[in-house]
């Protein structure tokens, strides 16, 4: 048996369970080791209590607006066609004289995309072709393979430009990344924690801290899943460069005992309880039995307004959608994230807490945000040959043989 956190897409029926139920509730986990730290800012590691909390609201369910089938979009409902729903929302957002909008953060907070960009990307997109599919898996999907990198009290997305504002952060990805990180530096500073390097992407979530020692433990895995999470692959085109979003709620502050939904859960993908056979002494923590550890899915949206790259609680920019199609007001389909994180942690009776809720000590305020910012045409040969054509990519890209 492989040491490795995370199946690969190979591993048999049971590898694949989890990750099933991810997309409403658990989810697969990420083949990675714990990589070796880098750029570790030491004289910041504290438990960050009386740090201010994200001002952010509850994300839908991942279930919640999924519905199955095709046919006539329900009312609201924008079907997505080839290439005709994000062009018109280039179209909608250019100004009238032609000349693309501007950089810049408006008032309340809302970012727009620079449409210049975007069409151009959009455009090469339309040109890729798909690669034959061969043998490859039927999931569509592709990946980013990431081992841990920094932790800090910033949060470039929330609290950008002030450092410390933040509670703490364990970050992915990115390298570089501090509370005064912008989509160009995430080009200029490109070294990455993540395989492939041509995802030069930030990722972060809470710091979890052991509550006997207060020590942290960070993740010994962590995999961002690009995929459809729908039946089909309809009108779906690239993530743009610069978007940035969160999923899940650091204010939540609810308990989280065994069966409810955005717990974490054990697994170790062989015969077993994913959601650990005993709980710590609050209840809010599972303990998993050899050889499972702890982890934690968390799924982000489908649909992008195609507009903003960013909006004031960093979630109304994008949305669910359905099989039918997206929201009217959310008309373009991107590749859904899916956040597989695994923690070098078994559980223990006094369990844990993460730096969003050091008192409460629940899991419900996990959450994780996404700085998003790839090289252009591998994000779109991916989309192409991986979510389109629906085909299984790895953290390589499309290799129709490799399963």
């Amino acid at each position: 048996m492989s040491s490795s956190p995370f199946p690969e897409p190979g591993a048999g029926r049971h590898a694949r369970r989890p990750r099933g139920l991810a997309v409403v509730a658990v989810g697969a986990a990420v083949a990675l080791i714990a990589g070796v730290a880098v750029w570790v800012t030491r004289s910041g590691e504290t438990t960050d209590a009386g740090q201010p909390s994200r001002n952010v609201g509850a994300v839908l369910p991942p279930d919640a607006p999924a519905a199955s089938g095709a046919g006539t979009p329900a009312a609201g409902v924008t079907p997505s066609g080839s290439r005709s729903a994000a062009s018109a929302a280039v179209s909608a957002s250019a100004t009238t004289s032609g000349k693309p909008a501007v950089q810049a953060v408006a008032k309340g907070g809302w970012l727009p995309v620079d449409q210049a960009a975007w069409g151009k990307q959009l455009a090469d997109y339309e040109r890729t072709e798909a690669d034959p599919p061969g043998n490859a898996g039927n999931l569509p999907e592709f990946r980013a393979d990431c081992t841990y990198s920094h932790r800090k009290p910033d949060d470039p997305i929330v609290a950008p430009g002030l450092p410390g504002a933040s509670h703490m952060h364990s970050f992915v990805g990115n390298k570089a990344v501090d509370a005064g990180t912008t989509a160009a530096d995430l080009m200029k500073f490109t070294a990455t924690t993540c395989k492939p390097a041509v995802d030069h992407s930030a990722y972060w979530v809470p710091t979890l801290y052991e509550a006997a020692s207060k020590k942290p433990v960070e993740t010994s895995g962590f995999r961002v899943y690009y995929r459809s999470l729908r039946n089909n692959s309809t009108g779906i085109v690239p993530i743009p460069n610069g978007l940035r979003m969160i999923a899940g709620d650091a204010k939540k502050k609810v308990p989280t005992p065994r069966g409810t939904q955005g717990q974490f859960y054990c697994a170790f993908y062989g015969p077993g309880d994913i959601d650990g056979y005993a709980r710590s002494d609050n209840g809010n923590w599972p303990i998993c039995g050899e050889p499972a550890s702890l982890h934690f899915m968390l799924q982000f949206p489908d649909c992008w307004d195609g507009r903003h790259l960013d909006s004031p609680n960093h979630k109304d920019h994008v949305a669910f959608g359905t099989d039918k199609g997206c929201p009217a007001a959310h008309p373009v389909r991107i590749p859904a994230l899916t956040f597989d994180i695994a923690y070098g942690a078994k559980g223990s009776k006094a369990g844990y807490y993460l730096s969003s809720d050091p008192d409460g000590r629940s899991a419900s305020s996990m959450h994780g945000d996404a700085f998003l910012m790839w090289d252009a045409d591998a994000m779109n040969q991916r989309v192409r040959n991986c979510i389109a054509q629906r085909r299984t990519c790895n953290n390589t890209g499309y290799d129709p043989f490799s399963y």
